[in-house]
């Protein structure tokens, strides 16, 4: 029998104030040696169910129309997001990962080893986010973390503490929104669908998307894989662009330099950065070291401020 509906009172969401944590170093002395009387608050299991979807659903309402859409969580696009969130917080900032974990491979260094890798002067980045770091004695320009996971957790904590940026995880980009501009086309948003959908659709049918409107989308989805360099490949098909590059051979000193330097818009309202580029380009790719990675989600963050304006305004033509 359901219980009556006395027993569910809805919350206004607008009047539900953001619980602020305290950090003095004591809260957890409450629960010392009270552990035999320890009981939590009574709960219905609707109240959960609606706590979340609540949210979730009022999430995807407000993010249909973003500013901005980052696709990819990595490294590189959550630095992006990073930047994006301090300098720019009166914009709407989605970012779709395929992933349950966002993250990219920035949760080991190489082989599945634990220290981070990188080269100054990405080491200010560091010194922005609060990680620490060693000094590599072998390498004056070389500093190391002692776990990646240290660097991931912290960006990733950040990005989602700003209130205009919302992670949609387990979601796949399937396709670009797209809108003539004169002889070309440009970018107008993103088409998404669960990555568990996405998965499936050789073998089922009938799974349409949903969509993003924004006037501007930074991919970072990496190198060719199952989900990589997505948005590089899918200008080819849609040519607006002819070919590929095709990401070459491992060589440090070269590729993360040029992947820094050419993160870009490479087509109106789509700008690429991190190892997805290397496939645009024909980069070398870098391996086990992540400063290029970092410097290109900041590059990328400074060019989309750049056009954004304007990509805005052609949007609302």
């Amino acid at each position: 029998m359901s219980p009556p509906s006395a027993t569910y009172v809805e919350v206004a969401t607008a009047a539900t104030p953001i619980v602020k944590a305290r950090a003095d170093g004591t809260i957890l002395d409450e629960f010392a040696g009270k552990w035999d009387d320890f009981k939590f608050g009574p709960i219905r299991e609707s109240q959960v169910s609606r706590a979340m979807t609540r949210r979730y659903f009022k999430d995807l309402d407000t993010y249909a129309e973003s500013d901005i859409v980052i696709v990819g969580a990595g490294s590189c696009g959550l630095s992006t997001a990073y930047v994006l969130g301090k300098t720019r917080p009166d914009l709407k900032i989605a970012i779709i990962e395929a992933s349950v974990s966002p993250g990219g491979g920035a949760w080991l260094g190489g082989q599945l080893f634990s220290a981070m890798v990188l080269r100054k002067p990405a080491d200010r980045f560091l010194d922005d986010l609060g990680v620490p770091y060693e000094q590599e004695p072998s390498n004056p320009n070389v500093v190391v973390i002692k776990h990646a996971a240290l660097f991931t957790s912290t960006l990733l904590s950040k990005v989602l503490s700003f209130p205009n940026i919302k992670l949609f995880n387990a979601t796949c980009v399937e396709d670009l929104v797209t809108r003539p501009a004169g002889a070309d086309i440009r970018i107008a948003g993103v088409v998404t669908n669960w990555t568990l959908v996405t998965l499936h659709h050789d073998d089922h049918s009938c799974m349409d998307p949903n969509t993003i409107n924004a006037p501007l989308v930074i991919s970072t989805t990496g190198h060719d894989g199952p989900f990589g360099a997505f948005c590089a490949k899918r200008l080819v098909s849609m040519s607006a662009i002819e070919k590929l590059g095709g990401m070459r051979g491992l060589d440090m000193n070269s590729a993360e330099e040029a992947i820094v330097k050419n993160t870009r818009e490479v087509a109106k309202g789509l700008i690429v950065g991190g190892m997805e580029l290397s496939e645009i380009d024909g980069w070398h790719r870098m391996g086990p070291i992540f400063s290029a990675m970092m410097l290109s989600g900041v590059k990328a963050a400074e060019v989309a401020l750049e056009v954004f304006e304007e990509r805005k305004k052609e949007c609302a033509e």
